[in-house]
């Protein structure tokens, strides 16, 4: 009878965007940290990190993206699946706590949440960083209330109804309009003509956004043109920024086949932030991906020390987007995705499943610092000291695997590679 409902119900979207922290909870601590503090296993910010290798290793590996820029938010996909995990029910729930690695005490996945929402508003006079959830619910639809509670309670997501039989267009304005209004108009027309119809019952939406300084600026005197290697035989001309003067400290090691720089965000009083770049000493970008991996990139982490360090860093816009069904039903996921799906948390009924996830993200790297925000749409269906007197030469001037990281939590809040500064 499902298969023939499949038109039949309506949408539920996740929109989010980008960053985030962790509550490490009281379980034993193990070396899955990129924050140079250990992780414990069973926390969100464990869960979302290894969601991000396991999203970088399937998107990279797809021949779509073989040549092309990377860009997502883990934390804003995981974020929103968890919320949709919180209706799902057996085999859904089992694969979809298992793909995201979630906490599997519910005390500690919810309070995990919560924790990270109530981390990412603390305020900064450094930079802007904040988050925000909702629910929209068609108004002539019953919700189970425990769900309803549950997305109010750990989320902060209340509730607005909305009237999408016979408005569909103007809720979806509404919902957009919300979206770019939490991420500074950066991400824009979330919900795509259509994807709103008289059969929709619930947007679900979280929106995050990041806008920081680097402690240690570059000059926009000292930018200038110069190429960057896409490939062994192929340049492009790209502006490339330059901090090479005595006070260019920053946390540096390198191996026999990495350079790995930490470049940190000013924060005064909040959460300490930083991007991560792992550089390939040669032009083989396999290199630093193979770094992707809780245990080693904890090991390179670790290793880091402030020194002095001459930095050449593209200046570099990024806007990806992703339709996630294919990679996340490869990464164990299928149910959600099918028929079969037992989305009955959230109404009571059977007859939800998840149609599309889609991913949009956006990031600006400058001068300055760094902007950054990302948004998700899940529609569901159905009816130190200075190092030696010679610095090294960080030249970003070929591919490169970058991270946003939170501090205490080790929580990555950005994730991609730079194949082609000039690309989308």
């Amino acid at each position: 009878m499902k298969k023939l409902l499949i038109s039949g119900i309506g949408i539920l979207v996740l929109a989010l965007i980008v960053t985030g922290l962790a509550v490490c909870g009281t379980v034993p601590l193990s070396t899955n940290s990129i924050s140079g503090v250990h992780v414990a296993d069973d926390t969100v910010a464990a869960g979302n990190n290894r969601f991000a290798f396991d999203l970088y290793r399937q998107l990279a590996n797809d021949p779509v993206h073989a040549r092309d820029n990377l860009f997502f938010s883990p934390y804003s996909i995981s974020s929103a699946l968890a919320i949709t995990y919180e209706g799902a029910r057996g085999t859904t729930a089992d694969e979809i706590e298992s793909v995201l690695h979630l906490p599997t005490n519910e005390t500690l996945r919810r309070a995990g949440f919560a924790g990270l929402d109530a981390s990412l508003n603390r305020r900064s006079g450094n930079y802007t960083l904040r988050t925000a959830n909702a629910l929209w619910a068609e108004e002539t639809y019953s919700f189970l209330p425990a769900y309803i509670d549950a997305a109010a309670r750990w989320y902060g997501a209340n509730v607005t109804n909305l009237d999408f039989v016979n408005d569909p267009r103007g809720s979806r304005e509404t919902i957009n309009r919300w979206v770019e209004e939490q991420t500074e108009d950066k991400i824009r027309d979330l919900l795509p003509a259509d994807s709103i119809d008289d059969l929709t019952r619930l947007v679900i939406t979280n929106a995050i956004y990041f806008k920081g300084t680097w402690v240690k600026q570059f000059d926009p005197a000292e930018t200038a043109e110069e190429a960057f290697r896409i490939a062994q035989d192929e340049i492009v001309r790209v502006q490339m920024m330059h901090r090479t003067d005595e006070d260019a400290i920053y946390g540096y090691t390198e191996t026999g086949t990495l350079q790995v720089l930490r470049m940190p965000y000013a924060h005064g009083n909040g959460t300490e932030l930083s991007m991560l770049v792992i550089l390939p000493k040669e032009d083989n970008l396999t290199a630093a991906e193979e770094a992707l991996d809780p245990e080693k990139l904890d090991e390179l982490r670790g290793s880091l020390t402030d020194r002095r360090v001459r930095v050449v860093f593209p200046k570099f816009t990024l806007e990806t987007e992703y339709s996630l069904p294919k990679a996340l039903a490869a990464m164990g996921m299928p149910t959600a995705f099918s028929p079969d799906a037992d989305l009955s948390g959230m109404d009571g009924t059977d007859m939800l499943f998840v149609s599309d996830v889609v991913h949009k993200a956006f990031v600006d790297v400058n001068e300055e610092g760094t902007e950054a925000a990302a948004a998700t749409a899940v529609i569901v269906a159905g009816g130190g000291a200075v190092g030696p007197e010679t610095a090294p030469i960080f030249r970003a001037d070929h591919p490169f695997v970058f991270l946003i990281v939170e501090k205490d939590s080790g929580t990555i809040l950005f994730m991609g590679r730079v194949v082609n500064p000039e690309g989308p």
